[in-house]
């Protein structure tokens, strides 16, 4: 599905991608996880077309998107939410996915009619509800707490339809309840959806109860993957950055 081979990236001769080699298999739901500084956001950054990588490939079904524009990476099928929330505040919440289903469909003429086409509401309808926000829906986005509008930019990403959905660091800033809110919103999310998902996450206790399998990064290469159990007894992970008192606790 998605496969990544030799990804490499400098800046000012400082390699925060290098010789990256990945493979996120059709349907897979995937941690990257890493010290800061490892290259995570830089990985994404380069697969979503913001950067452009030196050297290497990025093969979505075997097409090489690297060095794409990230809106025809897009339309190649995949999407992306941010570690900080990219929505419209002075819209509500139908309204900002609404108006995302009509520009993603082309639907440009019908931005002015008083009752939007039947379809249209539907998809908006549906994408609210696969993220929580049903009930939300007339309220302003920038009225949402921290969570929901982390929750409503994942709605904006699943509007394009994406065959391949980044999350980075989609619990970023929130606390243990809302965290864990998140997190089962997202896997249900992937068990109805069934994309290929990716995220980015610092909560190890998150990654190792719903990821299947775990890519870590570490000064810009990769340092292991496998699966959780893999990763969690790996000894260079450990030392990298599990760290001892992990280890201990998860003997």
């Amino acid at each position: 599905m998605l496969k990544i081979e030799n990804l490499s990236k400098s800046f000012g001769g400082v390699a925060a991608t290098s010789d990256v080699s990945l493979h996120f298999p059709q349907g897979s739901l995937s941690a990257v996880i890493g010290p800061n500084g490892a290259g995570k956001t830089t990985f994404f950054n380069l697969i979503t077309g913001a950067l452009r990588p030196d050297k290497g490939r990025i093969l979505l079904d075997n097409e090489d998107i690297a060095g794409l524009s990230p809106p025809e990476i897009v339309r190649r099928g995949i999407g992306r939410a941010f570690q900080i929330a990219r929505i419209f505040p002075t819209l509500t919440v139908h309204d900002a996915i609404l108006g995302a289903v009509q520009a993603h469909r082309n639907q440009h003429t019908v931005m002015s009619r008083r009752f939007p086409l039947v379809e249209l509401e539907e998809r908006a309808a549906h994408v609210m509800q696969l993220v929580g926000l049903t009930g939300k829906a007339k309220v302003l986005s920038r009225n949402l707490s921290h969570g929901d509008q982390k929750l409503l930019d994942i709605a904006l990403a699943l509007v394009l339809e994406p065959r391949v959905l980044l999350l980075d660091e989609p619990t970023a800033g929130m606390g243990p309840e809302e965290r864990w809110a998140m997190i089962d919103t997202v896997h249900r999310m992937w068990e109805l959806e069934r994309m290929t998902l990716i995220f980015i996450e610092h909560d190890m206790s998150i990654v190792f109860k719903i990821a299947q399998s775990v890519k870590v990064l570490s000064y810009g290469r990769v340092l292991a993957e496998g699966t959780p159990d893999e990763i969690r007894r790996h000894p260079e992970v450990i030392k990298a950055y599990l760290g001892d008192e992990f280890e201990a606790a998860h003997a």
